[in-house]
């Protein structure tokens, strides 16, 4: 996340969300349980939250997986894009952000929805088989293990299915040389390996806003 937030980019976040993100006791709730909690205020913006949420209602996704739960803020808009009898799984590191998240979902109403896999994620996903495959993947954990974490959401995808890997601009330091730290290395060897890869094309979006200036690599699975 960028360190610099330009107040004409919250502005702008705020205007538009004030014609097009309606006010949600729920989602404003989840935040406010976060903060309470301890939380780093990591989640996505409104404005992302509902854009993840119309990407998954436009390819009508079923099954959602997700990496990186912390309080639930994004988990809820991914979890809302759901049809009847649709499900989703989020992946989680910290037994207290499950705990928070899952106390979330419940003021939400759909906890019957979510399954919430405590532990390091890699492990997570390494050991599921689902039987059907899942229709949208947002990646949003520990930037190090970006590409590990694409490699196992990738094989439980069906074609036409969508990946959504996070915080891939950092402010611009992915693409500075003079940059070396394992947040952008994380990024660099999943674009290294996108350049690559056969079974998808994706395409990175640069965004500014009230988290700062960032960005996501949209993946689609052929």
């Amino acid at each position: 996340m960028s360190h610099t937030v330009d107040e004409n980019w919250v502005r702008s976040d705020l205007y538009h969300n004030s014609f097009l993100v309606r006010p949600d006791p729920a989602l404003e709730h989840a935040i406010e349980a976060s903060d309470e909690a301890g939380l780093d205020k990591i989640a996505v913006s409104p404005a992302q939250g509902k854009l993840l949420n119309l990407l998954a209602r436009s390819i009508n996704a079923k099954r959602i997986l997700e990496v990186g739960t912390l309080g639930g803020y994004s988990t809820i808009w991914l979890a809302r894009a759901l049809p009847e009898g649709g499900h989703l799984v989020t992946a989680e590191l910290e037994q207290k952000h499950a705990d928070v998240a899952r106390k979330n979902f419940e003021f939400a109403g759909l906890l019957s929805k979510i399954d919430i896999k405590v532990g390091p994620a890699a492990d997570t996903l390494r050991n599921m088989q689902p039987e059907q495959p899942f229709d949208f993947v947002f990646i949003d954990a520990d930037k190090p293990n970006n590409l590990p974490y694409y490699l196992e959401a990738k094989r439980m995808v069906r074609k036409g299915g969508v990946i959504i890997v996070d915080n891939v601009v950092r402010s611009g330091r992915v693409a500075d040389p003079s940059e070396d730290n394992v947040y952008v290395n994380g990024v660099r060897k999943l674009l290294a390996h996108l350049k690559e890869d056969k079974d998808v094309e994706a395409t990175t979006i640069a965004t500014v806003g009230e988290k700062g200036f960032d960005g996501f690599t949209y993946i689609l699975v052929l």
